[in-house]
């Protein structure tokens, strides 16, 4: 593999890669030469090249890890499948609609491996939560919520590209984390969202960047949107970036007529079970209790806890799989996310928007030209 952008979360990509044990790490590109260098010396990452051309021309390079910034990811990764390579991008897909479209039709053309890093759905809770909704038993599903909340943007000396939107796209804080909720949800229900309804607010109206220059900014930091979904499931999920108190703050419930279900990204090792007529109860991660789909997913005994960083190598282990297997249609792992999802996800962002934008009324969300659910399960 090689990798292009090497900044915070390239160090977690090498990570989860080394785990595997079985993937060589080539070298990686920044945005000069120089740069490159310093940071491939610091992750132990192979070589380093002057820009992401002359990685995608060395032919020991066969899957490509595209971590650049937001406005970047279009360019690198249809440069990446055009020159033949697998390739594994962070989310969002793409800086708009129309860029994530083209990816995603650029990837189901060119038969390779097209992964996009919706990470959560790595955790092995997530994975039972998926398999228990499945199995009917919760009952039919009747409403979806829960939240992603952060604090890091509290402060409004905090600026980064990601408000600015030539770098980071017209959405800030759904298009950061509102996707990962949305993705998530869709993921662990089964279910497509169909319409939304949203309420967008800037908080911030001004930051301060590192040199004293001042920024307006026209991106949300806090939205309430409200959801429907396919199978007439409604829903609604509050996300934020300048909440204090809140670091890592994603939350998932799904109630339906027989039980309810809930997962919090900060206490991944628990998914809460409740009932009516009985004690509610709390499922501790164990692999020897869960079930078979989401057993692989859990690689310690019960007891010792599994975070952040192996689900994220959990979602890398299945590209890898997959990528090995041919990257066919019918040999994806059931829990990994494509550019099909990315560009699904770019579609429900987009339709937030919207929705604000007319005034806080239905927007109806349009669909991927193929279906996204898959068919096989991991292992």
């Amino acid at each position: 593999m090689g990798l292009v952008g090497p900044g915070f979360i390239a160090a977690h990509h090498l990570d989860a890669v080394r785990r595997l044990g079985d993937v060589e790490i080539v070298g990686i590109a920044g945005s000069s030469l120089d740069s490159a260098t310093r940071r491939a010396r610091e992750l132990n990452a192979g070589k380093a090249y002057a820009n992401y051309r002359d990685l995608l021309a060395d032919p020991a390079v066969h899957v490509v890890h595209n971590t650049t910034p937001n406005y970047l990811h279009r360019e690198v990764s249809l440069a990446a499948l055009r020159a033949g390579k697998h390739v594994i991008s962070d989310k969002p897909l793409a800086a708009s609609v129309q860029e994530a479209r083209e990816l995603y039709e650029a990837a189901r053309d060119a038969n390779l491996g097209h992964v996009v890093t919706f990470n959560y759905r790595g955790y092995p809770l997530v994975q039972q939560a998926r398999a228990m909704i499945a199995k009917g038993d919760i009952g039919q599903s009747v409403f979806v919520h829960g939240c992603y909340l952060q604090d890091w943007l509290t402060d409004e000396r905090a600026y980064t590209w990601r408000l600015d939107p030539k770098l980071g796209g017209a959405s800030s804080a759904l298009g950061d984390i509102g996707s990962h909720w949305c993705d998530l949800a869709e993921h662990v229900t089964g279910a497509r969202i169909t319409a939304v309804l949203a309420d967008l607010q800037t908080v911030v109206p001004q930051r301060e960047g590192a040199d004293g220059t001042r920024h307006d900014i026209t991106s949300e930091d806090l939205a309430s949107v409200l959801l429907r979904f396919d199978n007439g499931v409604r829903g609604c999920v509050t996300v934020g970036q300048v909440l204090p108190g809140h670091k890592n703050d994603l939350r998932l419930e799904v109630n339906g007529r027989d039980g309810s279900l809930a997962w919090r990204q900060e206490q991944p090792n628990e998914l809460w079970i409740g009932h009516h007529a009985k004690a509610n109860a709390v499922l501790t991660r164990d692999p020897s209790l869960l079930d078979p789909s989401a057993r692989a997913y859990a690689h310690l005994p019960a007891g010792h806890p599994e975070a952040w960083a192996d689900a994220f190598r959990n979602v890398i282990a299945d590209a890898y799989t997959w990528i090995r297997s041919g990257a066919k249609p019918d040999t994806k792992p059931d829990a990994l996310p494509t550019f099909a999802h990315g560009y699904r996800n770019s579609l429900l962002v987009d339709a937030m928007l919207t929705s604000h934008a007319a005034g806080g009324v239905w927007q109806t969300v349009d669909d991927p030209l193929e279906p996204t659910r898959t068919t096989r399960t991991r292992g």
